[in-house]
């Protein structure tokens, strides 16, 4: 049997623009069946979503602010657009990231989202420290040196 690749759903492209990721996780998320149909069309946005703990339950993550929108033909079974998902991590990973949410200055935040080469939702979280406007300035002119760097020696190379 043939091996399946990832299927991107959805990536927040500004995430490593905006913060400085310092570890990553792959995290399974629990969904509404609704909820998948529509992430099979590829209607989800993580731009404005993180995670982080919720007052009911302290030993869990939760991914807040994440769209997905509502599966046009579930009429009776629908889901809200915007709840909160629970992320499934182990034990050892969610008192590591519980811990370091709790510090100031540190989030966790979606970097991208998508079907595993098994057919699961998995989504990609980010350990993040917020970079301020110097940090984002140094971001852009590595970018930019890269760039030309490797059109240099492309046309060397002809």
């Amino acid at each position: 049997m043939a091996k399946r690749e990832e299927k991107l759903i959805a990536q927040h492209k500004r995430a490593r623009y905006d913060y400085e990721i310092l570890e990553t996780f792959e995290a399974g998320i629990v969904l509404l069946g609704s909820e998948v149909k529509s992430l099979r069309t590829g209607k989800a946005s993580i731009n404005e979503a993180y995670a982080g703990e919720m007052a009911d339950d302290p030993t869990a993550i939760y991914l807040f602010n994440a769209n997905i929108t509502e599966y046009s033909f579930a009429n009776q079974f629908g889901h809200e657009a915007k709840r909160p998902r629970k992320l499934l991590l182990k034990t050892r990973e969610v008192k590591k990231l519980l811990g370091n949410i709790r510090k100031k200055g540190y989030t966790v935040v979606p970097l991208r989202m998508y079907f595993n080469e098994f057919g699961k939702v998995k989504i990609q979280i980010g350990m993040a420290r917020g970079k301020n406007t110097v940090d984002k300035r140094e971001t852009i002119k590595e970018r930019d040196w890269n760039r030309d760097k490797s059109r240099i020696l492309r046309d060397q190379n002809r």
